[in-house]
């Protein structure tokens, strides 16, 4: 591939430019030789015939070998500048073979600040993100069968004891396999809103809400919630940061996720404060509760799928860590955006969305 498209720059732009150049030389020094030797013949009565071939001849010659010592340069330095321009080209076909064969590892090294150098960049940013996504399925895909083993497996231990006769068939035993079973069937449709929250964008029906109204009806469904742990909930909506445009039952599904969180992460008797902020064209809703601390390590990595901060938490507790990535997905597709932040006061996670433009 180098070669032939090398020889095709080399041969097709040097070499017809100079068979151009050397014809127009030649024929311009024929037409000025014979002009000039015409006028010496008028005014010197001297005979040009012969003096005007021997000049033609030489000059032929030596403008044949200039021509050729310059086309030889010409194409040595033009072949060496060349090479270093698709230098990167061909790097990256060589590492888009071994990302074709599923190998992320490999980058285009050039250090080019002009357009080669770019592309390779381009390249590299693109093969960044292609490792992290494959990164993310293969963690996913054994997140999602470490999660599904565990139920599974109580189920088969004691569904095997019952038709073994070692375990008796009492209610509690009875209890604890419904447990099971609904523990599978939250995760599965954990797994159904995170399907619908990545296609959320395409699917938007996008109004003018009130956000106080949908925080105060998601609040009010888990008021008994708050109640048994005694947690104290504050609120601060400033004056203005109400109306947003959002998909109504997608705005509410990631507020739901946001109290969910808030309220089995704090403590009992402790403190959750929501608060909404406008700012320049955003509304920011704040989700802020009192409790554990999350690492500063382990914020970046908050709102990814089945991530848990603290990894020693049941899953009764802390679920299957879709929550935030859910409400993630949603808010993105709305084109707002989420943060995490986390310190001795507590925990604080945020999401803005575009305010109503009521003109």
């Amino acid at each position: 591939m180098r070669q032939r498209l090398l020889w095709k720059l080399l041969v097709g732009h040097i070499v017809p430019v100079f068979a151009v150049f050397a014809f127009l030389i030649w024929r311009a020094i024929d037409r000025r030789a014979a002009v000039y030797l015409k006028g010496l013949e008028v005014d010197f009565h001297i005979s040009p015939v012969g003096l005007h071939r021997q000049f033609l001849e030489a000059v032929h010659q030596n403008l044949f070998w200039d021509v050729l010592i310059a086309l030889a340069l010409t194409l040595f330095f033009t072949y060496l500048l060349t090479s270093w321009v698709l230098r990167p080209l061909l790097q990256i076909t060589a590492v888009t073979k071994k990302v074709a064969d599923g190998d992320y590892s490999e980058r285009v090294k050039a250090v080019s600040r002009y357009e080669g150098g770019q592309l390779a960049d381009a390249f590299n940013h693109m093969a960044d993100n292609l490792e992290k996504v494959e990164r993310l399925r293969k963690n996913m895909v054994a997140d999602i069968s470490h999660e599904l083993r565990t139920p599974l497996t109580n189920l088969r231990g004691y569904l095997e004891g019952l038709s073994d006769s070692v375990i008796p068939p009492s209610p509690e035993t009875f209890r604890m396999l419904e447990q099971e079973v609904l523990r599978l069937v939250s995760l599965v449709e954990d797994l159904q809103q995170l399907a619908k929250a990545d296609a959320a964008e395409a699917f938007l029906d996008l109004q003018a809400l009130s956000l106080h109204e949908l925080l105060y009806q998601i609040m009010e469904l888990y008021r008994p919630n708050f109640q048994n742990k005694e947690i104290d909930v504050r609120w601060l909506l400033d004056s203005g940061s109400d109306l947003v445009v959002a998909d109504r039952d997608k705005l509410l599904q990631a507020i739901r996720n946001l109290a969910d969180n808030a309220w089995k992460y704090t403590p009992p008797r402790g403190s959750v404060t929501i608060s909404t902020q406008l700012e320049a064209e955003t509304i920011k809703t704040v989700f802020a509760n009192s409790g554990a601390i999350i690492g500063v390590n382990d914020i970046p990595y908050l709102f990814e799928r089945f991530f848990r901060a603290d990894r020693s938490r049941s899953r009764d507790a802390g679920g299957a860590g879709i929550g935030l990535a859910i409400v993630k997905e949603l808010i993105e597709a709305h084109g707002g955006t989420v943060g995490a932040e986390s310190d001795k006061e507590g925990t604080r996670v945020w999401f803005t969305l575009p305010k109503h433009d009521e003109r």
